[in-house]
């Protein structure tokens, strides 16, 4: 698959894509005989598994070191796994942040359906 579709199915731009190759986050993309990236379904699920880290928020910093050890195999396993745990705590403590926002637009919403407008 070439960069464009990789592109077009994921909604990342080949920009992105090149970058996230150039930095390490996806392991270097396999070239064609004309020297245009052709992406496999392994290169594929590098490139979700970015994607739907990066939107659960975790930096390009952590991935780029979570890659990196992947990349150098089973004696990582340890400490792929605390990264990731690590990563699972900070997810969850902005998830909880994002639900006391939730309930305070809630309580907005409700108070202006009510006309019992406050403004705090």
């Amino acid at each position: 698959m070439f960069i464009a579709e990789v592109s077009k199915k994921y909604e990342i731009t080949a920009d992105t894509l090149r970058y996230y190759e150039r930095i390490g986050l996806i392991p270097t993309v396999r070239r064609n005989e004309s020297g245009i990236r052709d992406y496999s379904e392994e290169d594929c699920n590098w490139v979700q598994f970015i994607k739907c880290m990066r939107g659960a928020g975790l930096s390009i910093e952590s991935l780029v070191e979570y890659v990196t050890l992947f990349q150098k195999g089973e004696s990582t396993l340890e400490a792929r796994k605390l990264l990731l745990i690590e990563e699972r705590k900070e997810l969850l403590k902005r998830i909880n942040e994002m639900n006391d926002v939730l309930e305070r637009l809630n309580y907005k919403i409700k108070n202006y359906e009510t006309n019992t407008i406050n403004i705090k």
